[in-house]
């Protein structure tokens, strides 16, 4: 029997609800929205009509009129107390959430018992149509990349494998051949979310400067660079309001973030240097000349893919469990990570390998009065731990 992740529960939950929703999936490419949904409606008790607009020019949403209707028609035809009508990739279609507004407001109006799951992997774009569109009609489900729990549980993988090959679970079956996994990753993972996700979707006038903020930014993963240095790395005359509306676009389709500074300022903390942070260590690992079995002798470098592997954990577990993330630093002191909740506060120092750095935790107790603060690292809680953990749990 094929793994199943957690949220396949609560969905099938919200399903069997009595009443009627608009529930949406998102998260990003290959992390298993579709098998989910599948595994969920031969699951489902109730009969149900799935299409996908990833064929569909991005134009037509009469598409979406005419899909409506049969799912309409087949309800009716089943003679169903409900139906379930599932629209896979729905961001491709231009204007998507004002068409389905008026549908979904019509059958409210007449009383058709149809449930809509809507799902897409681009988290911007599905954003802006539900709050732009549909406020007050919809419930979200954030599908994030695969944990090393689940990595184990569906593969068998250790906690080095996870580190190296990241979350893609599409992936794992090519470990052994690590340059054809190498090329599957980049080609099939980071190219099309970048071409398919970003750039067919939304304007980008210099998708080459994007590409290479990518590609520094996974570099330099874990790393705080200034948008003036990063303009600097790149040779590029453009501004730092073109770079952090780049970064944006590749954190809204699951790539890399620019995590930021924490401060009480809350101005001060959007107008800082961004913490460069992948969300699969797999988008660094692709791109690299090292093999897994070379990069594990490796001390500096090794530490520093445990560090972003801790960075991705974080960062995935943010998303759905809503908490937020940053980074804290100033002068020679740093906090490598400040997660908080609620107004409670917690310091994330990590120390792994031989990689040593300026301690923090005094003097950031001292500024901010956090709820704690915790050392991942030999003397601490192990950074093997905590890749099992849910960082909510802290709270």
């Amino acid at each position: 029997m094929a793994y199943q992740r957690p949220k396949i529960q609560l969905l099938e939950e919200r399903i069997n609800e009595p009443r009627k929703f608009i529930q949406v999936v998102m998260g990003p490419r290959q992390v298993g929205k579709t098998t989910l949904v599948t595994q969920l409606l031969k699951k489902a008790k109730i009969p149900h009509y799935f299409v996908s607009a990833d064929t569909v020019a991005n134009s037509d949403t009469v598409w979406i009129q005419q899909q409506w209707e049969t799912a309409r028609l087949k309800w009716k035809q089943s003679g169903a107390k409900e139906y379930l009508f599932v629209i896979d990739e729905i961001q491709k279609i231009n204007n998507w959430s004002e068409t389905i507004k008026l549908l979904w407001d019509e059958d409210s109006r007449k009383k058709h018992p149809i449930k809509i799951i809507l799902m897409g992997s681009s988290r911007l774009l599905l954003q802006e149509g539900l709050t732009e569109s549909l406020a007050g009609r919809f419930e979200t489900t954030y599908l994030g990349h695969w944990s090393f729990k689940e990595m184990q549980k569906a593969f068998a993988w250790d906690i080095n494998q996870f580190v190296w090959y990241g979350g893609y679970p599409g992936s794992a079956e090519l470990i052994s051949d690590e340059e054809r996994w190498k090329k599957y990753v980049y080609d099939s993972l980071i190219e099309t979310s970048i071409s398919k996700d970003i750039l067919m979707l939304t304007r980008v006038d210099k998708p080459a400067l994007m590409r290479r903020l990518f590609e520094l930014g996974c570099l330099y993963s874990g790393q705080i660079l200034s948008y003036n240095k990063i303009l600097g790395q790149l040779l590029d005359a453009g501004n730092t309001t073109t770079l952090s509306h780049y970064l944006n676009l590749l954190d809204t389709a699951g790539l890399l973030a620019g995590v930021e500074k924490f401060s009480a300022d809350k101005i001060r903390q959007r107008g800082s240097s961004p913490k460069f942070q992948v969300h699969n260590t797999a988008l660094i690992s692709a791109q690299r000349n090292e093999t897994f079995r070379k990069i594990l002798k490796q001390g500096d470098q090794w530490g520093r893919m445990v560090e972003s592997a801790i960075g991705a954990h974080l960062l995935n577990y943010s998303l759905t469990e809503n908490f937020h993330l940053y980074y804290w630093r100033h002068n020679n002191r740093e906090i490598d990570f400040v997660i908080e909740k609620r107004g409670k506060v917690i310091g994330l120092e990590v120390k792994s390998g031989t990689i040593q750095k300026a301690g923090g935790m005094d003097a950031f107790k001292k500024e901010f009065n956090p709820d704690k603060v915790l050392l991942i690292g030999n003397s601490g809680l192990s950074w093997q731990e905590f890749l099992q953990i849910n960082p909510n749990d802290l709270f």
